[in-house]
């Protein structure tokens, strides 16, 4: 790069109204912009090479510096939010954008990158998420408590009405019988969007088996394949973390049962050290990923930013033709035992 396209840059890095960042081609970090210092409170001799990772938040670290590393490597542009402590000691939410530049012989130079502070909009979103769920958790109580007893009482009562009067050699009304049998599929139905709404299995009995029983109930439904496993996931986890990826679940089958044909499906969730992590995949027809984001498709969004919410990394890869596969990994809190299906 030639001294005055340096110059240059550092120029519009320095007055750019967002937190710059510039690496070489081992990674470590050679420039801030003012934006950046001032963020953080810290100088600038403290945040060159690997000084900045001591401002991530602790939970933030690990994740935050794989996808550097992985994108890096590959010479890919990344995207990542994560915790990042102001002056103030307040840690905040940033969004980071980092992208490879080359020297004018084509060679690697390094990346460039910036952030801007998310922390707002990450709360409002937040909210609504939980807004949200308690809609959810009322309408299943309803729909369970109200018009699924409701449904029940009415049942037993179509079957009185359709036994022969007493005495009287009559027959059953087949009419009746009939109208009991589509009343038994409506209620079938409330209780299933009940449970979807509000999970008793994920509330009682962890993520594993919630899992393991909306891989089930799809299979039935749909007949269509699914191949399940868990392994070593906490029976006790953090409430939202826990639903967070029986949502992305649910909207996977959702999504496979709209769109994808699929003929057959799997999914794994698993526990390690580094977290848990969940896979999706399927045979079906795919879809151009892009152009869905361009759509801003609200199932794609709300996987997203549920796992943006609870500091997990989401990914979906599909092509016409070739199906689709979700990747998501966040870290788990501590629990006291695991709970193993396949």
């Amino acid at each position: 790069m030639r001294m005055e396209d340096q110059k240059l840059y550092r120029i519009i890095a320095a007055y750019a109204p967002v937190l710059v960042w510039i690496s070489g081609p081992d990674k470590l970090r050679i420039y801030f912009n003012k934006r950046w210092l001032d963020f953080t409170g810290r100088p600038y001799e403290s945040e060159l090479g690997n000084g900045w990772i001591s401002g991530i938040h602790p939970d933030d670290v690990q994740r935050c510096l794989g996808i550097y590393a992985e994108n890096f490597e590959r010479r890919r542009e990344f995207k990542m939010e994560f915790r990042l402590r102001r002056y103030d000691g307040e840690f905040r939410w940033v969004s980071e954008t980092g992208v490879p530049f080359y020297e004018t012989d084509g060679s690697f130079a390094g990346c460039v990158g910036s952030c801007f502070d998310i922390t707002e909009s990450t709360q409002d979103n937040a909210r609504l998420i939980d807004a949200q769920e308690k809609e959810r958790s009322r309408i299943a109580r309803e729909l369970h408590d109200d018009i699924g007893y409701s449904l029940s009482i009415l049942g037993i009562e179509m079957l009185r009405a359709g036994k022969p009067v007493s005495g009287a050699p009559g027959q059953k009304h087949p009419e009746i019988r009939e109208l009991y049998r589509k009343m038994q599929e409506i209620a079938l139905r409330v209780s299933r969007l009940s449970r979807q709404l509000h999970s008793p299995t994920l509330e009682y009995f962890g993520l594993a088996k919630a899992i393991e029983a909306e891989c089930r109930e799809f299979s039935e439904r749909y007949h269509i394949p699914v191949a399940c496993s868990c392994s070593d996931i906490p029976a006790m986890l953090d409430p939202a973390i826990a639903l967070s990826f029986l949502r992305v679940v649910q909207e996977a089958f959702h999504n496979a049962a709209k769109h994808s044909q699929a003929t057959h499906i799997i999914l794994s969730a698993i526990a390690t050290a580094e977290g848990i992590t969940l896979r999706f995949s399927d045979d079906g027809i795919g879809f151009d990923v892009e152009q869905s984001r361009l759509a801003a498709g609200l199932g794609l969004i709300s996987m997203r930013e549920r796992m943006r919410l609870i500091g997990g990394e989401f990914e979906i890869w599909s092509e016409p033709g070739k199906g689709t596969k979700i990747y998501c990994r966040a870290l788990p809190a501590q629990s006291s035992e695991t709970v193993s299906t396949s």
